[in-house]
């Protein structure tokens, strides 16, 4: 049997981190690729906007042709042609002309400037303008936005719906990104039933990790399928041994203490490589990690709370860097509303309700207890060389808001 030390979770995340492997590659639709992270440069096919536009409704004119114009001292223009969005025209504006034209329209040639229709009365050919533009405005020049040839986005880009249309004006129907993992979750523990309305046999449990881990690993990018095991050596290792075969990382829940019944590090020490068993963090000092046939292999605690703040300080971490977007914790500061006990040599992840200036840990933080993570929106994090926080410290919080893909 596997014996464990508590190792450090500055060390615990390292080992993992050294570990990490990078997913494949794929094409996919533009549309698709929302929340998704660019494996490719992306370089502009296309200048955008492709000519000279008009930011707005009115005449395309020659700036220098109205000025001095006033509603006191209103100046006349003859139109000659009209161009709608889609169109363009072939005709020049000369001296004291406009043509009219719509937003997003080419600015035809001769012209410089486009004065908007409220400043403008028409009647047949005659146009009559009650105020002066300079040359250039409201006009958007081409290129504006983007040149061809050049460099938009790099790899490694989270794409949000802004990333999205950038690329779509570069000419991009289709883009390069990182896959996205496929995480086997094994819940181990025979005495978990399936959530029913109706009264439970006695030393049963509701399996509540399935639905709490799968929810974590699709916040973190990745695709999760749930699969379950009895507590035998024979039954987890099947388990283990095919999820290592089909998916690119591992997770299991339940079967990690050193006591009798608890068999899945032993697996994974039969199966590969452990990179860590029992780290000096509350909840869920009994975390580990290890690697099966080249995948990563996280064993979390059976008890609900402690498991969801594992996979917090490992897991996510990992399967957000597997698809080439960094990420660490966004950590900021609020004063401690109670005092807070810890103890040298140990991390908390204290549960707390913060708010933009205080932070206050929930009092009810025992590792089964799920309605304290549901009550609470952020850790309050304890350094494992603090012996906890006196009321009105100042402690480094992390908001769950902040935790996701």
């Amino acid at each position: 049997m596997f014996l464990s030390k508590l190792d450090s979770l500055s060390n615990a995340i390292k080992l993992v981190n050294d570990n990490l492997k990078i997913t494949e590659i794929e094409e996919i639709p533009l549309y698709g690729a929302h929340k998704r992270v660019l494996a490719e440069d992306i370089i502009a096919f296309h200048d955008s906007p492709p000519f000279d536009k008009s930011a707005m409704d009115g005449f395309a004119v020659i700036g220098e042709n109205t000025f001095g114009a006033s509603q006191s001292a209103p100046k006349k223009l003859k139109v000659i042609d009209a161009i709608g969005a889609g169109d363009f025209s072939s005709k020049k504006v000369g001296e004291n002309e406009a043509i009219v034209i719509a937003t997003g329209a080419p600015v035809p040639e001769g012209a410089n400037a486009v004065i908007m229709k409220e400043y403008t009365t028409c009647d047949g050919d005659e146009l009559t303008i009650y105020s002066q533009v300079t040359p250039g405005e409201n006009v958007s020049p081409k290129s504006e936005d983007i040149e061809k040839g050049q460099k938009i986005l790099d790899k490694n880009t989270f794409i949000r719906y802004q990333e999205l249309g950038l690329i779509a004006s570069a000419g991009y129907d289709t883009v390069k990104v990182f896959k996205k993992p496929r995480v086997k979750i094994i819940i181990t523990g025979n005495e978990l039933v399936e959530p029913t309305k109706e009264e439970i046999d006695k030393a049963k449990i509701i399996n509540s990790n399935q639905f709490t881990i799968k929810a974590m690993v699709e916040d973190s990018g990745a695709i999760a399928d749930i699969g379950h095991a009895g507590d035998t050596f024979d039954e987890v290792k099947q388990a283990v041994l095919e999820a290592s075969e089909e998916y690119d990382v591992i997770m299991t829940t339940g079967g990690t203490a050193i006591s009798k019944g608890d068999v899945v590090l032993d697996v994974v020490d039969e199966l590969g490589e452990i990179l860590f068993h029992g780290v000096a963090i509350r909840p869920g000092k009994p975390a580990g990690a290890g690697i099966v046939n080249g995948k990563m292999i996280f064993t979390f605690s059976g008890q609900p709370v402690a498991a969801m703040s594992q996979f917090d300080m490992f897991a996510r971490k990992y399967l957000f860097e597997m698809q080439g977007r960094s990420f660490d914790f966004h950590i900021v500061k609020r004063v401690s509303q109670l005092k807070i006990p810890s103890q040298l040599g140990r991390t908390d992840f204290v549960r707390a309700v913060s708010d933009d200036e205080h932070a206050k840990h929930v009092l009810n933080r025992g590792s089964g207890i799920i309605r304290s993570m549901v009550e609470a929106n952020s850790y309050i994090i304890i350094n494992e060389n603090d012996e906890g926080y006196q009321k009105d410290d100042i402690v480094d919080v992390v908001f769950f808001d902040s935790l996701l893909w």
